[in-house]
């Protein structure tokens, strides 16, 4: 059996002044992905499900299943 690599991208809800963004980060804690949301209830559902992608794929499928460089 294989050991599954662990992935270290992270996830940040933040409130700006603009409204409600989501910010997936690398491994190294940079900026790889932003997403604007609505409201609150967008923003950590949204947030949500990037946690349990982090939790479920390998970083490198989870870079290309979010298309990251």
């Amino acid at each position: 059996m294989t050991e599954a690599k662990e992935n270290r991208f992270g996830v940040d809800v933040r409130r700006e002044p603009a409204g409600w963004r989501v910010v997936v980060l690398d491994p190294e804690g940079a900026e790889v992905l932003a997403r604007a949301c609505g409201t609150e209830e967008e923003a950590r559902s949204f947030a949500s499900a990037v946690r349990q992608h982090i939790g479920w794929l390998s970083p490198e499928r989870f870079r290309e299943y979010y298309r990251l460089p």
